[in-house]
C-alpha cells in the first residue's frame, strides 16, 4: 500500500508552522541578512510588518519584514516595491532566509 505524502512544504525553524509550498520557490540564489535566501512567489500563515525603504544589493526597493504568525520570529520580507526597472518582478514576492525555514515532506 502506497504511503500518502502532502506538498512539500517549508516551516519556521523555531516553531514548525507551515510558511511556503516548495512549488512556490521562484529562485533558490538570493542574499538575505544572513547568507542565502530563496524567493517566493506566495507565502501563508505570516504577519507583514511596516513597510519601509531598503538599499540593498540589486538597489533600493520598499519592504517589509515578515514574521511567523504564531510565534513572531522574523523569517525575512517581502518586496512592496522595485525601484529598478530590472526589478520590478520581486513586487509582491517573498524572501526567507534559509536559515529560517525548514523542510517538511520531503
Amino acid at each position: 500500500m502506497a504511503e500518502l505524502v502532502g506538498p512539500r512544504l517549508y516551516s519556521c525553524y523555531n516553531c514548525r508552522n507551515h510558511v511556503s509550498l516548495h512549488d512556490d520557490v521562484i529562485s533558490k540564489s538570493f542574499q538575505g541578512r544572513n547568507g542565502r535566501a530563496f524567493l517566493f512567489s506566495h507565502a501563508m500563515n505570516i504577519v507583514v510588518g511596516p513597510k519601509e525603504d531598503r538599499q540593498l544589493m540589486t538597489g533600493l526597493h520598499t519592504v517589509a519584514d515578515i514574521y511567523c504568525q504564531d510565534c513572531r520570529e522574523v523569517l525575512g520580507w517581502k518586496y512592496e516595491r522595485a525601484y529598478e526597472e530590472t526589478q520590478k518582478y520581486k513586487e509582491g514576492k517573498f524572501i526567507f532566509e534559509k536559515s529560517k525555514i525548514v523542510k517538511e515532506n520531503w
